[in-house]
């Protein structure tokens, strides 16, 4: 049997299928159903192509057709997540690069500076809060969860939405478009057992959806007044204003 350039190129194309999986799922808190699905894999090659086992290689060929179908079903927004990644990704950004000018950059990021203001105020009086930042992914699911808003940014009205009397002020605020869409939204909760037990809804809340979705979720904490952000699976805690305007700045460009 020869080894081929083609044959070099089939592993390089499943590793990196694998690769971007076992990141996905790592990101969204299902890294145990890969390691299972993984170990099934590797069974099944092994009972049918190398012991050629001819009877279990059958039924495990039906599980293997029935499984992909749930894993897309149970997988679908990961999946979306994956999707849009790779069409979005950093290198795919040279075609619109004659479209940018410097003027349009500036005027992308102002939003950021009320958003962090406001985050800074709510710190320091404790006032709960959790404001989701939309990316490429759109969240229009979760935008009809609350009340339509479409207003501009503006700290005090962000402020006045997580005031303590509001009755929004316990659901989560979507931003989409540099507009502030709508408030009181119910978010996905992360089940993610690392998490620290002093975290509560919001924290689970904020990496739910940076797990579902590539959205910037981020938190004030209602019992510290500490600052977090969660994206892309992962959750910083203890943010400065500084820090979280270097951080949204990067990431929402």
């Amino acid at each position: 049997m020869s080894f081929g350039i083609k044959d070099a190129i089939d592993i390089l194309v499943v590793a990196t299928l694998m690769f971007y999986t076992y990141r996905m799922m790592k990101e969204s808190g299902t890294i145990n159903i890969f390691y299972g699905v993984l170990a099934f894999i590797v069974a099944w090659v092994v009972m049918s192509e190398i012991l050629d086992m001819r009877l279990i290689g059958t039924i495990m060929d039906m599980f293997v057709n029935i499984g992909l179908i749930i894993i897309v079903i149970l997988f679908q927004d990961q999946i979306k997540r994956f999707l849009v990644e790779i069409g979005s990704h950093k290198r795919w950004q040279w075609v619109n690069i004659f479209k940018r000018d410097s003027a349009g950059e500036t005027q992308e990021k102002k939003w950021i500076l009320p958003v962090v203001y406001a985050c800074m105020n709510m710190s320091k009086s404790k006032t709960g809060a959790l404001i989701v930042i939309q990316q490429k992914m759109l969240l229009d699911d979760y935008e009809h969860t609350g009340d339509i808003i479409d207003a501009n940014i503006n700290s005090r009205l962000i402020e006045n939405i997580f005031f303590k009397n509001s009755p929004l002020h316990d659901g989560a605020m979507i931003i989409a478009g540099e507009r502030i869409t709508s408030a009181g939204c119910i978010l996905p909760v992360s089940h993610d057992t690392n998490l620290p037990r002093n975290l509560g809804l919001r924290h689970r809340s904020a990496l739910g959806i940076a797990q579902a979705t590539d959205a910037v979720a981020i938190v004030v904490s209602e019992e510290t007044g500490n600052i977090s952000m969660a994206y892309r699976g992962k959750l910083y805690q203890k943010l400065s204003n500084t820090s979280l305007e270097n951080r949204l700045s990067e990431i929402c460009q």
